[in-house]
């Protein structure tokens, strides 16, 4: 079983910050792409950031910041300036081989919430 958590969403101001992480567990033998998407109320889920760092949604490009951490299995997405329409859930992706072959896994979700 492999399991995709995220952590660090919340309440913020307009202009405020909030970093995401995401950590991958459970039966792994390597990882490979990783990446973050979101999904407004009412909207289709869209991706914002990733696999490659230097990857992003033109709607994020120079407020938001995706790393990763390969020895702890984590990804993060670092997000400053946040405006109101960046409320959404945030989901991460990632492509994960337990010994035979990828397969791509979802986390469960991070709700984030920008007020004006």
């Amino acid at each position: 079983q492999v399991q995709l958590v995220e952590s660090g969403g919340g309440l913020v101001q307009a202009g405020g910050s909030l970093r995401l992480s995401c950590a991958a567990s459970g039966s792994i033998f390597s990882i490979g792409a990783m990446g973050w998407y979101r999904q407004a109320p009412g909207k289709q889920r869209e991706w914002v950031a990733g696999p490659v760092t230097t990857d992003y949604a033109d709607s994020v490009k120079g407020r938001f910041t995706i790393s990763r951490d390969n020895a702890k299995n984590t990804v993060y997405l670092q997000m400053n300036s946040l405006k109101p329409e960046d409320t959404a859930v945030y989901y991460c992706n990632a492509r994960i081989s337990s010994g035979s072959g990828y397969r791509t896994y979802w986390g469960q979700g991070t709700q984030v919430t920008v007020s004006s």
